[in-house]
């Protein structure tokens, strides 16, 4: 049958265009998140990291990936909850 073949085609290539648009929103998201993410840090701990980098370097290097490790924590918790308010997950 080789109308079944085409739309079984058909199907998974709507699976893979919708896999690549929720990736990049997702991607957007993420990015727009990261970005905001650092302007409020260099804002608002910028001062505080620069002295902590010049006078203890084992703190900095501490805080700096206590950061970055809060930051990825974080960062995909909004991103799952605004998707989940985008795009709720059905079950097939």
């Amino acid at each position: 049958m080789p109308g079944a073949q085409r739309h079984v085609g058909g199907s998974v290539k709507r699976e893979i265009r919708n896999s690549l648009i929720s990736f990049l929103v997702e991607l957007l998201i993420y990015g727009v998140l990261v970005v905001g993410y650092f302007f409020l840090v260099l804002n608002f701990l910028g001062d505080w990291l620069f002295r902590l980098f010049e006078h203890n370097r084992h703190f900095y290097a501490f805080m700096a990936l206590a950061l970055i490790v809060g930051q990825g924590l974080v960062l995909e918790t909004l991103t799952r909850l605004l998707l989940g308010f985008i795009k709720p997950r059905t079950d097939d």
